[in-house]
């Protein structure tokens, strides 16, 4: 004769504890934005460089006014070697907020802010890394294409 599970708890055995669901690590875009710029996108960032034969000059999170038309936010700002400029500009400390990036030859000041990764709803760190050097790239500033 089988027993009920009230019979099972009332004769001393107890029912299989369920498994606690395992939980997910934290996503890295979930971390705090100083925390993600500067631990994970900027290292990323030296690392895509460095497979191009490139040493960043300068590449720091920094909160300071806007190329082009001012304004405080927080940003990262690079230089390249050959005094090769780029900032990219976020309108909050968020790395889904709207962005724009300006770009400034040796010798010049931007002139232009241009829209950076509009169009997608959930930024990551890959996403954002590849659309820099992408936009890097655009402009022929890692090398001969």
């Amino acid at each position: 004769m089988s027993e009920t599970p009230v019979e099972k708890q009332s004769s001393g055995q107890e029912a299989p504890a369920k498994a606690a669901p395992k939980s997910k690590p934290p996503k890295p875009e979930d971390k705090p934005f100083p925390e993600f710029i500067d631990t994970l996108f900027l290292p990323a960032v030296a690392k895509q460089l460095a497979e191009h034969d490139i040493t960043a000059d300068r590449l720091e999170r920094v909160d300071g006014q806007r190329p082009v038309v001012g304004g405080e936010c927080p940003m990262v700002v690079g230089e390249l070697p050959g005094g090769r400029r780029f900032w990219v500009c976020f309108s909050k400390a968020d790395i889904n907020s709207v962005k724009v990036i300006a770009l400034a030859d040796a010798g010049s000041e931007p002139t232009l802010l241009e829209s950076f990764l509009i169009d997608e709803r959930r930024m990551s760190l890959p996403l954002l890394v590849s659309r820099l050097l992408q936009r890097l790239n655009g402009q022929k500033w890692l090398g001969g294409n």
